[in-house]
């Protein structure tokens, strides 16, 4: 790993918001800053600003020109920029499918756990000498997890409180094939971001929760899925999201109790 210790430039944010399409405004007159990081520039500069008074950065997975495909993510370089700007908290939120029938369009879905099914993507910061292990059983904080989950029952939104995200490799949808194997095993919702996102902001020691806003039910129904019926749904339910983020952010706790915050410990060879 190199320069483990990232120290943070100050307490410049304490929240990260990583997300993607619609999300641009949620901060008002941010302040852009460039952050360089040992693998390479983020997606797009970090916009820094607040939110209830609590100090906030966000970042376009994607960039802003959505110049990145879900393939070629500099997550590493992501995830990095955040620590460096003294994140502790990360939402997350993002586009899925839905694989199953009761998960229906507009839906939240705050997952606890994730299949990965994506390849080649460089999906850790100990690449050596130095190696670490850590703990991928239960990869969402659950202190991030109660708090948004009891946002958005208190906004009635239609919110579920666990639920699988099988990740692909994308940028190419799922086959009928796929699609109906994944939903098989009871998987609720598939995504093209999820991995290695959150394992990276493990290794760091941040605490990462999943928000997946449902957009589609990618192709084990009839009718395939299409990008333009995807950004449709976005568009109609992406205010959902900014309500919950707006809700949630207040209620976080400065303090840390959660297994995130020590996930390092006694990994390293």
């Amino acid at each position: 790993m190199k320069d483990r210790e990232n120290k943070p430039l100050g307490e410049e944010a304490e929240i990260g918001i990583l997300g993607g399409t619609g999300l641009y405004s949620l901060l008002e007159k941010p302040r852009e800053i460039k952050i360089d990081t040992p693998y390479g520039p983020p997606s797009d500069l970090l916009a820094l600003g607040e939110i209830a008074g609590r100090k906030v950065a966000f970042l376009p997975r994607h960039g802003r020109h959505h110049q990145h495909p879900p393939h070629t993510i500099p997550y590493r370089a992501n995830l990095w920029a955040m620590g460096k700007l003294g994140v502790k908290r990360i939402l997350a939120p993002c586009v899925v499918g839905s694989l199953q029938p009761h998960v229906q369009l507009g839906d939240i879905v705050i997952c606890d756990q994730f299949v990965d099914r994506t390849s080649g993507r460089v999906d850790t910061f100990y690449d050596g000498p130095v190696t670490a292990h850590v703990s991928a059983a239960d990869p969402y904080c659950p202190e991030l997890r109660k708090w948004v989950i009891e946002a958005g029952r208190s906004l009635k939104l239609r919110v579920h409180d666990r639920g699988t995200v099988v990740v692909v490799q994308g940028p190419r949808f799922s086959t009928r094939a796929e699609s109906r194997w994944y939903k098989s095993f009871g998987w609720e919702v598939i995504n093209m971001t999820q991995y290695p996102e959150v394992t990276l902001a493990r290794e760091l020691e941040i605490c990462y929760v999943n928000i997946s806003l449902v957009t589609d039910y990618d192709v084990w129904q009839p009718e395939p899925v299409s990008h333009l019926e995807i950004l449709k749904v976005l568009t109609q339910n992406i205010e959902n999201v900014k309500k919950l983020i707006y809700e949630v952010v207040p209620k976080i706790s400065k303090d840390r109790h959660c297994p995130c915050s020590s996930a390092l410990s006694m990994t390293k060879f």
